[in-house]
């Protein structure tokens, strides 16, 4: 079942983004602290609540086992022949012990599906560099590479 994420999700929600964070971590350990998370529990308290970053859970038997972190993105720009809506997806987690099972599809399809119905032009999301499973699995989703993002550490 996938569905809007709740203020009872908060905890499993946590564990799975320090999976995430992990996952970072070994591919730039410069830029991510294992063990860590990018959200609080009070911070994902406030963002369960905001229209605008819709976060939606997977759930089995009644336990989280996958998310989708999204946020919608509206823009109009001068340079646009008219205004744009976007569906960025912050971040899509299955639990290590349920991968390989179709979830990540259906959570993806299920976002796919949500952005349509509020009207959005595309979606988008990034992928780090190393992270080639994710990069594959989104390619498999029918993901092309928008644009690219460069550095050069100093």
């Amino acid at each position: 079942m996938i569905r809007r994420a709740d203020v009872k999700d908060i905890d499993e929600c946590i564990k799975l983004l320090e999976q995430v964070c992990s996952v970072h971590s070994k591919i730039r350990p410069d830029l991510f602290k294992d063990g860590a998370t990018k959200y609080s529990s009070s911070d994902l308290e406030k963002l369960f609540m905001d229209d605008t970053k819709p976060v939606f859970v997977y759930e089995i038997d009644s336990m989280v086992v996958g998310y989708g972190f999204c946020q919608i993105i509206e823009v109009n720009s001068i340079l646009n022949p008219k205004p744009l809506k976007t569906l960025y997806i912050d971040d899509i987690c299955i639990d290590e012990l349920y991968r390989g099972k179709h979830i990540g599809k259906a959570i993806f399809e299920y976002i796919e599906s949500y952005a349509k119905s509020i009207g959005c032009y595309n979606v988008t999301l990034n992928v780090w560099e190393g992270n080639d499973s994710a990069k594959k699995f989104y390619q498999n989703m029918g993901m092309n590479i928008q644009k690219t993002t460069m550095e050069k550490i100093l």
